[in-house]
């Protein structure tokens, strides 16, 4: 009995003290927040490619150095990592943001629009902060200095990881979370957990959503390159037409998802993106190049998608008396970003703390993908959504990510500090229960 009530008395008291350290961060957080706005205009204003972000390390670097950081430059290229050291024994936690631009020209009016342009792919294009990236840097930013703040109630240590290339590398180089996991990120110290977040313009501001298992989905790039018998276009029973074989094999790779998987487990989407061929009107071209994405959220349907694609494709093209040639994944693949499931129940008190329990949704899936997922490929982490729609925009005016108007409420990111600077603090102290 008396364990029981001293139980209690101690689940009790860690209530109490969780309520004081919500409160302090949120006072800490709130301090910090036109210094955030701050950050987040400078970074729209001057966006990089992946692989490019020179600028933009350079000024966080010098930012989490004058909080008085440990921070290493240059990994993966241009990326940044910070470690605060509490002193004291504890797990290790960190947290990400990305922090690279899109080859995008922005059209959306606000008065700190990107003007920036560049070369991408042999092309004058302009550059945009289309998805959020520079929200993410900033608020990451943010959780640094509250954290820092409170580092004498801290136990271990807090790794911040600014991480570049999330769009995907240039061709032919490496980069993004793949390259970092690789040339050690999650070590010396070796990380225990991972957080990130991810804003959204089509959730309104004040809003988490979360989800176990998969949330994002992975994403595998595929080319077939089809080769037949070129003639001319008034003979085609001289040619062997890799157009019509194309198009059969676009149908046909259209039934491995509407016949071949269980789709109420699941989500699966294969799209195919672009078909290039011949360049007259009366020529069957001697090959023709498709290429697409496939989407997934569970690992086994992944593996039969890409063993079906290549299977079908090869064998309509043998029907047809052409070949197909099938490269899969094509040039890069993200695998599922999975949220593991105790670390979310944990956690998930923290959430509701932080944003309030009619504020804190449970979202399905979506088929875009995250290179989040190498981290999550290696340690227990989550990833979450939190809210950039100014709540007066009707969802279906929110102009969606990736595009030129693509627009986020500054005010969204006071609850993405937050909800960072929780998790680390609560997953301490709850780690040490």
């Amino acid at each position: 009995m008396k364990k029981r009530y001293l139980s209690i008395l101690l689940c009790a008291l860690f209530t109490q003290a969780a309520f004081a350290t919500n409160a302090q961060i949120a006072s800490l957080s709130t301090a910090v927040e036109a210094e955030v706005i701050k950050w987040r205009h400078h970074f729209h204003q001057h966006p990089e490619l992946s692989n490019r972000e020179f600028e933009t390390a350079d000024y966080i670097a010098k930012y989490l150095k004058s909080l008085g950081l440990s921070v290493q430059t240059g990994i993966a290229h241009t990326g940044v990592v910070a470690i605060l050291d509490s002193g004291k024994a504890g797990p290790v936690v960190a947290l990400r943001a990305d922090i690279d631009g899109l080859p995008i020209t922005e059209t959306s009016g606000v008065a700190f629009a990107s003007k920036v342009t560049t070369t991408y792919n042999g092309n004058e294009v302009g550059v945009m902060h289309a998805c959020g990236h520079d929200t993410h840097a900033a608020m990451l930013m943010g959780a640094a200095k509250v954290l820092v703040a409170m580092k004498d109630q801290l136990k271990g240590k807090v790794k911040f990881i600014f991480q570049p290339a999330e769009e995907g590398a240039p061709s032919g180089e490496s980069g993004g979370a793949e390259l970092m996991v690789q040339q050690g990120v999650l070590d010396s110290p070796k990380v225990d957990v991972i957080f990130g977040i991810h804003i959204n313009s089509q959730t309104d501001v004040g809003t988490i959503k979360y989800r176990a298992g998969g949330i994002m989905a992975a994403a595998d790039p595929f080319k077939i390159v089809v080769k037949g018998k070129q003639s001319h276009g008034a003979y085609p029973w001289l040619s062997v037409d890799p157009v019509v074989t194309t198009a059969q094999i676009v149908m046909g790779l259209q039934t491995i998802v509407s016949r071949e998987v269980k789709l109420i487990d699941n989500a699966a989407v294969i799209s195919v993106g672009s078909i290039h061929g011949g360049n007259r009107s009366n020529i069957i071209p001697n090959e023709v190049e498709l290429v697409g994405t496939i989407r997934t959220l569970d690992d086994g349907m992944r593996t039969h998608i890409l063993e079906s694609l290549t299977k079908k494709a090869q064998l309509i093209a043998q029907s047809m008396g052409a070949t197909a040639q099938v490269t899969v994944p094509n040039g890069f693949n993200y695998p599922v970003t999975f949220n593991d499931h105790a670390l979310m129940a944990q956690m998930l008190p923290t959430l509701v703390a932080t944003a309030g329990k009619d504020n804190v949704v449970h979202t399905n899936a979506v088929m875009g993908a995250e290179d989040f997922s190498f981290f999550q490929k290696k340690i227990p982490g989550l990833y979450l959504f939190v809210g950039g729609k100014t709540k007066s925009t009707p969802v279906e005016k929110a102009p969606g990510h990736h595009t030129p108007n693509f627009v986020i409420d500054d005010a969204g990111m006071l609850l993405g500090v937050r909800t960072l600077s929780n998790l680390v603090v609560d997953y301490i102290n709850t780690a040490e229960r």
